[in-house]
């Protein structure tokens, strides 16, 4: 299941002082943008720390429930989709399913026919939001059809833990959402049908986690699936039986992983994941959401945990208190960004705090530090396929040019980011009312 997120690409407008509204600027929009669906790159870590990896996702749901079984599709995979995919989401699904092949060796394709292994419904998202309030997508076993899924809930039929072998799923999406989120939930939904149920906080090279950082499928992930093909293994294997095909199976897919190093992971308590749950969720006050936050940074303080979950901790902290308390987002946000760039593994949550940061530069008007901000996060953004991300940083880089002076190559680079901000951010009133709130961050020069 793919969680509502929790701050979307939301940024520190609520720190700033607001002057009046820029004068308009006429903007011609290009076609909308899209990625042409290609990896981020391979996975970097040992071998022996993937393997433990591979049994925490394969035999645990993210309730922590243990799951008895290995659980698979044998033989080849169809996949048809119900409702109606625009065009460059049905491409995205296109190009996936070709990343799946070329990567994972799943041997998996689009039907047609109405008995498919794995039919893709799209629904208006007020339909998703009444019977899973929390997701913005989801998926479930045995069933083919949303009223199939409504006739089995509450029922052993949707129980994920009861199969021995997988042969039918459906996977429900919103059709009324940004072309973005839709491909975004084809990634996490297709691969949570085809492999792992759980979600880990301590990964930081994969969309099995519910921080949202990663947008689309990693190389890690695609190891993860293709170790779940492997010829090795079958449906109803257990825990042990797995663990013990593991090292041979990674040492002939992964050869540069057969390395030592490597960590051993520490489990993630469920006090903390209470409260980044209660953090990240709309059920409570917002004072509540910020000591929940709060009380999970100390948490892992408390367990000597960097990397991943610290960041992740002091970025829903920082977000909380944006528009309460400006001192103490920032520090977070800068604790946050010293967790992620201990390692290249998580560029791209250094990027989604890059725009946090990018927005205090900007009020500072420090053009310079702006720039040195999104230079890199553009980057990271772009290799992650994250169009959304990358196109609020070029705005934000675009107005630091202009502070700077660089007005042309403001603008070039502002025109370059409308194609990707209709991917990513929705329709062009949106993208303008972004472009504006951006705009309105730097306060006028003190008078001369």
């Amino acid at each position: 299941m793919k969680y509502l997120a929790a701050f979307a690409l939301a940024f520190a407008a609520g720190c700033a002082q607001m002057p009046a509204e820029p004068d308009p600027v006429r903007l011609t929009f290009p076609e909308m943008a899209r990625f042409a669906g290609e990896s981020p790159g391979p996975s970097t870590r040992p071998n022996a720390e993937i393997a433990l990896d591979f049994v925490d996702l394969a035999f645990r749901m993210e309730s922590g429930r243990p799951l008895p079984v290995l659980t698979r599709f044998e033989g080849p995979i169809t996949v048809r989709v119900v409702g109606q995919l625009r065009p460059e989401n049905r491409q995205d699904l296109e190009a996936l399913l070709r990343r799946l092949r070329n990567e994972a060796r799943i041997d998996i394709r689009l039907t047609n026919n109405t008995d498919a292994n794995i039919v893709i419904e799209t629904l208006p998202n007020r339909t998703i939001q009444r019977v899973a309030p929390n997701a913005a997508c989801f998926v479930v076993p045995r069933v083919q059809s949303w009223s199939e899924l409504r006739a089995a809930r509450n029922t052993p039929t949707l129980d994920w833990a009861t199969l021995q072998q997988r042969d039918k799923a459906a996977i429900f999406l919103p059709s009324d959402v940004t072309a973005q989120e839709v491909r975004d939930c084809l990634h996490e939904e297709l691969a949570q049908a085809l492999g792992p149920l759980n979600d880990l906080y301590r990964l930081p090279d994969s969309v099995f986690n519910d921080d949202n950082m990663h947008a689309v499928l990693t190389g890690f992930d695609m190891l993860i699936l293709r170790a779940y093909y492997a010829p090795e293994l079958r449906s109803g294997m257990s825990e042990r039986q797995v663990a013990e095909r593991l090292p041979a199976i990674l040492a002939r897919m992964n050869p540069s992983g057969q390395r030592p190093g490597g960590q051993i992971p520490s489990e993630t308590s469920r006090a903390w994941i209470n409260e980044i749950t209660t953090a990240l969720g709309s059920g409570a006050s917002e004072p509540r959401r910020r000591q929940a936050a709060a009380r999970a940074v100390a948490i892992g303080q408390s367990l000597g945990w960097t990397g991943p979950r610290e960041g992740f901790a002091n970025y829903a902290y920082g977000r909380l208190q944006i528009g309460n308390d400006a001192t103490l987002s920032l520090g977070a946000f800068n604790a946050a960004g010293r967790a992620y760039a201990q390692t290249p593994a998580t560029n791209i949550h250094a990027a989604h705090i890059a725009l946090q940061l990018a927005a205090f530069t900007l009020i500072s008007r420090d053009a310079d530090a702006t720039i040195a901000l999104t230079t890199p996060a553009i980057a990271a953004a772009r290799r992650h396929e994250n169009a959304a991300l990358m196109a609020l940083l070029m705005m934000f880089k675009a107005e630091a040019l202009d502070l700077k002076g660089e007005t042309e190559a403001g603008m070039a680079l502002r025109l370059d980011s409308l194609g990707w901000a209709l991917y990513g951010l929705g329709d062009r009133d949106e993208v303008i009312l972004r472009l504006n709130e951006i705009a309105s961050l730097a306060p006028p020069p003190p008078p001369t």
